[in-house]
């Protein structure tokens, strides 16, 4: 897959999300929908943000970091899309649970973002030698 053909999926699985997200929003009544309705609403909200996310991230580091493989800055985007994504459908979740807490919202935080260290250095570590 060549990067245009990557990015040209994004762009349209990203904006069908967007509209799947508006439909959601648009046709389906909360109290009546029931868990489907609402995993309809978190699932359509993660693809859109991370979607979204990824494209802007990518878009940046494309400007930004000329010298680096555009593969390593797709993979890079494209993690960082997903995480911000699951981060905001998880913290969406808990509030609408009454969950969220500021000591629950850091531990969301901290958690992500050691997942992101431990996806850094496993990329950067030179495999052992047997």
């Amino acid at each position: 897959m060549t990067l245009k053909q990557y990015l040209l999926g994004m762009i349209a699985g990203t904006l069908v999300s967007w509209g799947a997200l508006s439909l959601v929003i648009n046709y389906l009544n909360p109290e009546l929908a029931g868990n489907m309705g609402l995993a309809f609403l978190y699932l359509s909200l993660f693809l859109s943000i991370a979607g979204t996310v990824t494209l802007i991230g990518f878009t940046w580091r494309f400007f930004l970091h000329k010298d680096e493989m555009l593969y390593r800055q797709v993979s890079v985007s494209f993690r960082q899309g997903v995480m911000i994504g699951l981060a905001v459908v998880i913290a969406l979740f808990l509030q609408a649970n009454k969950l969220l807490t500021w000591w629950n919202l850091l531990l969301l935080i901290i958690g992500l973002t050691v997942l992101e260290f431990l996806a850094l250095s496993a990329r950067r570590q030179p495999p052992a030698n047997v």
